[in-house]
């Protein structure tokens, strides 16, 4: 499903993240000792918000993730749920971390993002076939359609 389109009532899409975030200070001592924890948290709320990771990895002080969020979400809005739900839930399931971390945040603010696209000669194709395609299209369709408030021809009698 990772190389395939996805698609919603209107919509045709393939948006895919590379993000990186980290935890507050780096401090990898804690962050080690949990991390296969993290790894079900995240993979979790990505599945409630409809989000597919396609790559993910837990670094020794640091999150790579490869996602597939889709359009109707901003990323912005998804990595502000998914940094959020996740602290809140490793602060509920390991409660001696709230003594290290009294403000109960875990991950550090702000994240990188880049976005993962196609071939930009796989786009140029695309734009090139879709154009010939229209133009195919409207030589099929040459129905004139006529005004349903016109007023019809008065004819005259002699």
């Amino acid at each position: 499903m990772a190389n395939q389109h996805n698609s919603l009532a209107h919509t045709r899409w393939m948006c895919k993240y590379h993000i990186v975030f980290i935890p507050k200070y780096r401090r990898k001592i804690i962050y080690n000792q949990i991390r296969k924890d993290i790894s079900g948290y995240i993979s979790t709320l990505c599945r409630y918000k409809g989000v597919e990771i396609i790559e993910g990895h837990m670094m020794p002080d640091h999150v790579h993730l490869v996602l597939s969020i889709p359009p109707k979400m901003a990323v912005s809005g998804f990595m502000g749920y998914l940094k959020g739900k996740s602290s809140l839930m490793i602060f509920e399931n390991h409660s001696n971390l709230k003594y290290k971390f009294g403000n109960r945040k875990f991950w550090a603010e702000g994240y990188y993002v880049s976005t993962v696209g196609l071939n930009e000669a796989t786009i140029v194709k695309y734009v090139q076939d879709q154009e010939k395609v229209d133009i195919a299209l409207d030589k099929l369709n040459t129905k004139e359609y006529e005004d349903p408030f016109r007023k019809p021809a008065q004819t005259r009698l002699l």
